[in-house]
């Protein structure tokens, strides 16, 4: 019988323990990195999904104010354009009849409220006193956005930009839906430019400013 010699022997023996360590130390090394590797995937994708969801809510937002203001219709109840600093209002004309909208900045949220379509003067009213009783509960429930600091509003008249809140030179109490015998201006600026602002984590840089033209302005 012949006996196995010294090389076979040790080609037969096997993987010492600290080969079986090194192993497992380069595998658990090569599993840490990929694991790294699919969180940072992760998060980039969920960054950048949050930024897109961002930029469409703005752009949605942006172009539901741009039609809102193409829509502007006259009426002899109040001014069909006014801003107070926190709210703009707009008559919007529709198919069977006018439409309140409101665009009102509350507790850092700009959301936009809008009444059914109105078909009278008392109607109407009740409206512009519905959007003058939003609160900022109500206000969350509506579409908007968020982490907006502040906004302006500047109108377009006579060839020249001015603060919506000191242009037109209107009598303040036309404005209002309780004092039914003031005279309304039914003035409408030719074009409205709006400036957000935005906080330092809204994902939002800078300050934004659109313009539009307002048909049947003046």
């Amino acid at each position: 019988m012949r006996r196995t010699t010294g090389p076979s022997r040790r080609a037969a023996r096997g993987f010492t323990l600290i080969e079986v360590v090194v192993a497992l130390v380069v595998m658990a090394v090569m599993s840490v990195m990929a694991w790294r590797a699919v969180t940072v995937l992760t998060t980039s994708r969920e960054r950048n999904e949050a930024a897109m969801d961002r930029a469409e809510t703005l752009q949605t937002l942006i172009r539901q104010w741009e039609l809102d203001l193409r829509e502007v219709q006259k009426s002899d109840v109040f001014d069909a354009l006014t801003f107070d600093g926190a709210t703009l209002r707009i008559t919007r004309r529709r198919e069977t009849g006018l439409q309140l909208v409101a665009w009102q900045l509350k507790e850092g949220r700009l959301a936009r409220w809008e009444s059914q379509t109105l078909s009278n003067a008392d109607a109407l009213r009740d409206a512009w006193f519905r959007s003058q009783q939003l609160n900022a509960g109500e206000m969350r429930e509506l579409p908007g956005l968020d982490r907006v600091t502040g906004w302006q509003m500047y109108f377009f008249q006579q060839g020249a930009w001015a603060n919506a809140q000191s242009s037109l030179d209107k009598d303040p109490a036309s404005n209002d839906p309780a004092n039914k015998g003031a005279a309304v201006s039914n003035a409408v600026p030719d074009g409205v430019r709006m400036r957000l602002q935005f906080g330092e984590d809204s994902g939002y840089r800078g300050e934004l400013v659109r313009e539009v033209s307002v048909e049947g302005g003046s």
